[in-house]
């Protein structure tokens, strides 16, 4: 139905990059053809509700910009009924094939957890009836255990009992509604699962906590037959002093230390990985290297505010190293990539709303074509596959494999007396290279 929110703006469509209309993709043409696959299938675009239909616009230092009709005053479950009609009303006008959600973004928190599951399942079932008739998917569905009063000393890792056991109800209802939909996966974004101080902190009693909670979803899903993927979101900080799930390696030494590693993968965020300390890329290359990259949530943050802004990406040379990682790896399965992105607050109208999404995604079309013409150019991973070349030499790979003790290798140097020398690793070639293709 119609809501009148999107009033006078078009379905957006593919109309080339030398087009002049600001409502049109550029770049994004989800039905080229780039390495062998549609761009659509290599991007898996989808929509996120927090951030485009329940940020009011608020910051530290004033109140909501958004004046959104399903924001003002009233009944909570008609308010979510419009919104979901507005949401898939714009799922349609961007033609993008994915969505992703938060239980608490869907629908209002209830007196009980029965009646805030029961507010949560009726919109799901107007979800459902759209997603049959609009073919918009949902990439993954989570519960929020963090926005609540009960959980400001966390959810998993609370020191009350009775909070772990309501995060548990909570989230098999996010998961059952999740696998209802169809969803390809499940997140569990830990926002305060981590501590302020350790001086009333038990850090491992935490950390049991949570390896046995994140045990209880994977046993769960099997039980259910859910054939998603679990995720995690890698996030260092903010609100908590420290999380547990800080970035890439934190998480997969957790997965290793409570043997689930092999269970569960990454959702890996550009904000988050810049807040932790790292490059997109690195975490996305690790994450691979590791054999848990799952997918991710693009966006930016402004690099002089330290802080989690949550920008839609627009810089398109960091998108060409990230989806030549995310390439490399090769590419998504069950995971895609999610606007985990919010406009400014001072960008007031439903245009801007569209327009946000319409220029990250030529962003990140652009990000994907320049990564698919590096792959195919070969010289990035030529030059790194000669850089290593010297492994390949069969009593070279004997060292990796365990035939070879340190004393051998003693021996073999002193035999020969010879000096290694270095050879340069052309850093400013390498980025030059790049810089080609960007």
């Amino acid at each position: 139905m119609a809501t009148g929110f999107f009033d006078g703006l078009e379905p957006v469509r593919f109309v080339g990059p030398d087009a002049k209309d600001p409502y049109g993709y550029r770049f994004y043409d989800k039905d080229r053809v780039v390495l062998g696959k549609r761009m659509e299938d290599h991007l898996r675009l989808a929509i996120c509700y927090w951030h485009s239909f329940c940020w009011p616009g608020g910051d530290p230092f004033g109140g909501d910009t958004f004046q959104r009709k399903w924001m003002a005053a009233g009944d909570p479950m008609e308010q979510a009924r419009l919104k979901a009609d507005v949401a898939f009303e714009m799922f349609q006008l961007l033609d993008m094939p994915f969505f992703t959600f938060h239980d608490r973004d869907i629908a209002p928190e209830g007196a009980t957890l029965a009646e805030s599951n029961a507010n949560v399942n009726a919109i799901a079932d107007i979800f459902e009836k759209k997603m049959a008739e609009t073919g918009v998917k949902l990439l993954w569905g989570t519960a929020n255990l963090f926005s609540n009063r009960r959980f400001m000393s966390g959810a998993a890792t609370n020191p009350d009992p009775e909070i772990f056991a309501y995060s548990a109800a909570q989230v098999k209802n996010a998961m059952d509604v999740t696998k209802r939909l169809g969803g390809a996966n499940y997140v569990l974004w830990g926002g305060r699962e981590g501590y302020e101080t350790l001086l009333n902190t038990d850090l491992k009693r935490e950390l049991d906590q949570l390896g046995r909670f994140l045990s209880m979803v994977v046993e769960y899903k099997h039980k259910t037959g859910f054939k998603g993927t679990i995720l995690i979101e890698p996030k260092p900080q903010e609100p908590t002093k420290h999380q547990y799930d800080y970035d890439v390696a934190t998480v997969f030494g957790f997965l290793k230390a409570y043997g689930l590693e092999n269970e569960v993968k990454v959702n890996i965020e550009q904000g988050h990985a810049i807040l932790a300390g790292h490059s997109f890329e690195h975490e996305l290359a690790l994450a691979n290297a590791l054999g848990i990259f799952g997918s991710v949530d693009m966006n930016r943050n402004d690099y002089q505010s330290g802080w989690d802004t949550d920008q839609f990406a627009m810089n398109v040379p960091e998108l060409a190293l990230a989806y030549y990682e995310i390439l490399k790896g090769g590419g998504f399965t069950t995971g895609g990539t999610n606007f985990d992105s919010k406009i400014r607050r001072q960008s007031i109208d439903a245009a801007d709303l569209i327009q946000g999404h319409i220029g990250s995604a030529d962003a990140i079309a652009r990000g994907l074509l320049a990564a698919a013409a590096m792959i195919e150019d070969g010289r990035l991973g030529g030059f790194v596959e000669d850089r290593y070349a010297g492994w390949s030499k069969p009593e070279n790979a004997a060292i990796l494999k365990g035939d070879v003790s340190l004393e051998a290798l003693a021996d073999r140097v002193h035999a020969t007396d010879l000096e290694p020398q270095p050879k340069s690793g052309r850093q400013e070639y390498l980025e030059s290279l790049v810089n080609l293709f960007v």
